[in-house]
């Protein structure tokens, strides 16, 4: 598998997490076999009785709806942010950094209150 297809499975699983139910039953199964599954587009159009470009139309909507969502909301990378931002504050507390810690949640704290204010 190029890794450029593995990237573009992990990207769309990770959106899938956020913005999944948003999706139509069949768009959710089709990727789930796509990504979770790794089953190649034949495989998937056995398995689901979808034609192989009835499968590679299903997946190019559910991953333009899953983008697009996120263009819009930005939960996944707001998500990753916080996350990113806890573990530096947690390494900066297990070194012992507190006035860096304390920077680290005055971020986090200022990005909550921007995603708040934008609501």
């Amino acid at each position: 598998m190029a890794l450029e297809d593995l990237g573009r499975k992990v990207e769309l699983a990770w959106l899938a997490a956020f913005y999944g139910a948003l999706l139509t039953e069949n768009q959710r199964r089709v990727l789930s076999l796509h990504c979770e599954e790794d089953m190649s587009l034949s495989e998937i159009a056995e398995t689901t009785g979808i034609s192989r470009q009835g499968v590679h139309e299903t997946l190019n909507r559910a991953a333009e709806k899953l983008r697009d969502m996120e263009n819009r909301l930005h939960l996944a990378a707001r998500f990753q942010r916080v996350e990113e931002g806890l573990i530096r504050c947690r390494a900066s507390l297990a070194a012992g950094r507190l006035n860096e810690a304390e920077t680290v949640l005055d971020e986090l704290i200022r990005l909550e209150q921007e995603e708040s204010n934008g609501l």
